[in-house]
């Protein structure tokens, strides 16, 4: 059995030694690649990371929704002396949403909150991702999410407008 184990092992890192001679991984799946999913929004902007997730922070309240979590793993691994480019979801929703989005589907409740990401860019920009509420919960087709998420969309373009805006 540890002769299978090992055999196993030795062909798995002469596949990886083969794959990354041969430039294999830099055809990655679409999903990987950057391609995006139905939905997804990406707006440019001429401000630098730090100043983005503040003006989207601020762009939230404005709108009177609710930053309910905030994440980043570019100040986690600065936490612990490693350097990445600056990244941070900032998830949002309100809580009169919510009872409206669980009254229309259960099931849908594990979409929420909805994700805005921010990310550096090489120039020292950072842009604004983010996929559309409508899109986000199309899959549950329920008449009355739908019409929620319409208005969401309204909501999160007006955010996502705001806080990239010179």
């Amino acid at each position: 059995m540890k002769r299978i184990v090992l055999n196993l092992l030795h062909a798995t890192l002469l596949t990886l030694a083969v794959a990354t001679s041969q430039g294999v991984w830099a055809q990655a799946p679409a999903a990987a690649s950057g391609a995006a999913l139905p939905g997804t929004q990406t707006l440019g902007s001429l401000h630098r990371f730090s100043t983005l997730v503040s003006r989207l922070e601020a762009a939230v309240a404005k709108h009177k929704m609710g930053l309910v979590a905030q994440a980043s793993a570019s100040a986690g691994a600065a936490g612990r002396g490693i350097q990445i480019p600056g990244n941070a979801v900032l998830m949002v929703f309100r809580n009169d949403y919510a009872v409206r989005m669980l009254q229309a589907s259960v099931p849908a409740g594990i979409e929420a909150p909805i994700r805005f990401y921010v990310t550096e860019n090489a120039d020292g920009t950072a842009s604004l991702t983010y996929r559309t509420p409508s899109a986000v919960f199309a899959p549950y087709a329920s008449a009355a999410l739908n019409a929620m998420a319409a208005e969401l969309d309204t909501v999160f373009e007006q955010i996502a407008h705001d806080a990239t805006q010179p």
